[in-house]
C-alpha cells in the first residue's frame, strides 16, 4: 500500500488508526454523523500499512496543519514563504495547491455542522441580508431547508438578496460571525470574498421541495420578473419536461415510478402532460389515465413530492451525462 496511491478518505482511515482510539474518538465528536459512518467503513477496509505508508500519511497531515495554521496566521503568501524556507520551494507548492483548492477557511463553518432547525432558531429573526450572506455559504440542501421553513414574505427578500449579492467586504463577513459565534477565528482573507448571485440561489432552489419553488418564483416574480426569468433559465422544474428532446423523455420514464407518474400528472400543465404521454406506449397510457380517473382528489402537497421526485431523476440523468438539459432559449435542443 503506497500513500500516493491512497485516496483522501483512505488517508483519513488510516491516519485515525495511527491516532489510536482515544484521539480518534475525540476527533469523532467534531464530524457529521455521515462522514463518520463513512470514515468507519474506510477503517474496516483498511487491512494491512506498512510502517513507511503510514509515517507518509502522518507527515503529510502535519505539514498540511502547519500551512492551515500559516494561513490562518498571515494568509497563503506568508504561508508558502514560511513553508518554502522549512520544506522546499517544490513541496511548498504542492502543499499549498492542495490546500487552496478545498481549504476549510470559508466563513460559518459551525453553522454548517448544525441542524438546519437549529440555524433556522439563530437566524429567522435577522436581516434578510443577513440570512442571504449566511445561506450563500452554506451547503444547498441545508439552505433549501432552512429557506423552506421562512415565512413566504421573508423567503421572497432573501432570494432576491442572494440572486443580486455579488461582492461582500471580509470586514461585514467577520462581523456576522462574531455575532454567530464568538469562538470563530478571524479567516484572515484580505481581498473581497464573491459569494451570492443567480448560481448560488438556482443550487438552493434545485435542493429545495417543490413548494418551496413554486412559491418563492412566484412571489419574486412580482417584484422582478426580469431576475426570475434568469434564475429559471438556469434550473430546471417540472413544466420544463415540456421542453426536453424526445428520447431524453423516453429515458427518464424509465426510471420513473408509474405511481409517481400517475401522482405528478394530476396537476400538470397540457404541454408537460402531452409530451410525456406521446413518448410512452399506449398501453401504459391507458393504464396511467386509468389510475388517474380512479385515484380521485390528491393533496397539492403529494403531488408536488413526486413532481419532485421526476425532476429529481432528470437532473441526476443530466449530472451523469444520459441527457442533456439546455439553458437558454427555447429553441435549444435537448439530446
Amino acid at each position: 500500500m503506497v500513500a500516493m496511491e491512497l485516496s483522501g478518505k483512505e488517508k483519513a482511515a488510516v491516519l485515525l488508526i495511527a491516532l489510536g482510539k482515544e484521539h480518534s474518538a475525540k476527533i469523532f465528536k467534531h464530524l457529521r454523523d455521515d462522514e463518520i459512518e463513512q470514515l468507519t467503513l474506510d477503517i474496516t477496509n483498511v487491512r494491512r500499512v506498512d510502517s513507511e505508508t503510514k509515517e507518509a500519511i502522518i507527515g503529510e497531515f502535519y505539514e498540511q496543519c502547519l500551512a492551515q495554521n500559516y494561513i490562518s496566521e498571515g494568509g497563503i503568501d506568508y504561508a508558502r514563504e514560511v513553508l518554502e524556507r522549512a520544506i522546499g520551494a517544490d513541496k511548498a507548492l504542492t502543499i499549498i495547491n492542495r490546500l487552496t483548492s478545498s481549504l476549510q477557511v470559508r466563513p460559518f463553518d459551525f453553522v454548517r455542522r448544525a441542524d438546519p432547525n437549529q440555524l433556522l432558531n439563530f437566524v429567522q429573526n435577522e436581516h434578510p441580508q443577513t440570512i442571504a450572506l449566511i445561506l450563500s455559504y452554506l451547503d444547498p440542501v441545508m439552505s433549501a431547508n432552512v429557506l423552506a421553513k421562512l415565512p413566504i414574505e421573508k423567503q421572497t427578500e432573501v432570494v432576491a438578496r442572494i440572486a443580486t449579492m455579488d461582492r461582500t467586504s471580509p470586514e461585514y463577513v467577520h462581523e456576522i460571525e462574531r455575532v454567530l459565534d464568538k469562538k470563530l477565528s478571524s479567516m484572515g482573507i484580505e481581498d473581497f470574498t464573491v459569494v451570492g448571485g443567480i448560481q448560488s440561489i438556482v443550487d438552493i432552489l434545485n435542493a429545495a421541495d417543490r413548494g418551496t419553488e413554486r412559491h418563492v418564483l412566484e412571489a419574486l416574480e412580482v417584484k422582478d420578473s426580469e431576475l426570475v426569468d434568469e434564475i429559471r433559465r438556469k434550473m430546471f422544474v417540472f413544466e420544463d419536461i415540456a421542453k426536453l428532446d424526445r428520447r431524453a423523455v423516453q429515458r427518464v420514464l424509465k426510471e420513473v415510478e408509474n405511481a409517481d407518474l400517475t401522482v405528478a400528472l394530476k396537476n400538470a400543465t397540457p404541454e408537460v402532460s402531452r409530451m410525456i404521454f406521446e413518448n410512452m406506449s399506449k398501453r401504459l397510457q391507458d393504464m396511467i389515465r386509468e389510475d388517474m380517473e380512479f385515484m380521485g382528489p390528491v393533496r397539492v402537497r403529494d403531488v408536488e413530492e413526486a413532481q419532485q421526485k421526476i425532476v429529481t431523476i432528470i437532473r441526476r440523468l443530466q449530472d451523469a451525462g444520459e441527457i442533456i438539459v439546455s439553458r437558454g432559449s427555447e429553441d435549444e435542443v435537448i439530446v
